[in-house]
């Protein structure tokens, strides 16, 4: 697929992925250890794409595995399109769950929020509207300085929240439309282009492999990473929009039309300031296969410590990270 004339891709050395800690086990105590840690809260539940309860154990095994966060999951009593992986993949919290045919309220969904330094949102398409003050309280967490990390169907959630659609900045379905935002993408020089056409936000072809081109190298979370790298199958959003304030983006995909794509660079990492807080937003990640890619595990790393902080100590690139023509996957 074409990536912008106006870049070259210069080899980029691959160092391990290695992360440590120098903690004498004789004078620090663990729980000492782990308030050293990030304290991340996964919250999911409803989703459209089956694959929710396999991938939040997905996301859970590699950020705890990094050695920079501690993290709990947070689930709405009444799940939906969880099926036989909410068996594979238990909570074990001694909670009881209903796994229903349609997306339903559960008004006692009323997670901490001020408890975590990040917040990973595993919702989807559909997922039924939160309590005023659960979504009041999200507002205000991210405002006041809290992280919040959006992957994939998260941003065809709750399309009618106007405050959710200024955090993560563009999304896709559940009625977003011209009134939602423009169309934001980048062109073939580079410019990113906010257009206003009428017409639904969302759309994508059928999986396949792309390329992600980083448009910019000096950003804590793609500092160091090939300028461009081929992320494993997966959907390729395209069309997204939204209000887009304060929304940096840091690289991009090109959406080929042989795979129904708009011909255009579509945002894949994008970086948005809400109040005092930040939000790390990737369309990226559709199933387990997709969440397995080192590029996107990495970039979900880099990501969420950016959100939490605004920096990033998880800077090594892993040995098995991608490369401009080959995929590298867990």
């Amino acid at each position: 697929m074409p990536v912008p004339r106006l870049m070259s891709w210069p080899r980029v050395a691959l160092a391990a992925f290695v992360v440590s800690f120098s903690i004498a086990p004789t004078t620090v105590s663990a729980a000492d250890a782990d308030d050293t840690k990030l304290k991340l809260l996964i919250i999911d539940g409803q989703n459209n794409h089956t694959a929710w309860p396999k991938t939040t154990a997905m996301m859970r095994d590699f950020y705890e595995a990094s050695g920079r966060f501690t993290v709990d999951v947070n689930r709405s009593k009444f799940t939906w399109k969880g099926g036989k992986l909410l068996e594979e993949y238990p909570l074990d919290d001694g909670k009881e769950y209903q796994d229903l045919s349609e997306p339903k309220p559960d008004p006692d969904f009323k997670p901490d929020f001020a408890a975590y330094d990040v917040v990973v949102s595993n919702f989807g398409w559909k997922a039924a509207p939160w309590p005023e003050e659960t979504q009041q309280a999200l507002e205000k967490f991210v405002a006041n300085g809290g992280g919040l990390v959006i992957v994939h169907a998260a941003d065809n959630s709750f399309g009618n929240w106007l405050e959710f659609n200024r955090m993560i900045g563009l999304g896709g379905w559940d009625g977003r439309n011209e009134k939602s935002g423009p169309y934001v993408y980048v062109n073939e020089q580079g410019e990113v282009v906010r257009d206003m056409t009428p017409g639904g936000g969302g759309s994508h072809g059928p999986q396949h492999e792309y390329q992600i081109v980083v448009r910019d190298a000096d950003h804590p979370i793609t500092r160091g990473m090939p300028r461009a790298w081929l992320h494993v199958q997966d959907e390729l959003y395209q069309k997204l929009r939204g209000p887009a304030e304060n929304m940096h983006i840091l690289a991009t995909a090109y959406a080929d039309p042989k795979y129904r794509g708009t011909g255009r660079h579509e945002p894949m990492i994008m970086t948005i300031h809400y109040g005092d807080g930040r939000v790390f937003h990737t369309p990226m990640g559709h199933d387990d296969k997709s969440f397995a890619c080192t590029g996107f595990i990495t970039t979900m790393l880099r990501g969420t410590e950016w959100a939490a902080t605004g920096d990033v100590t998880l800077t090594e690139i892993p040995q098995d990270f991608p490369g401009p023509y080959e995929s590298r996957k867990r």
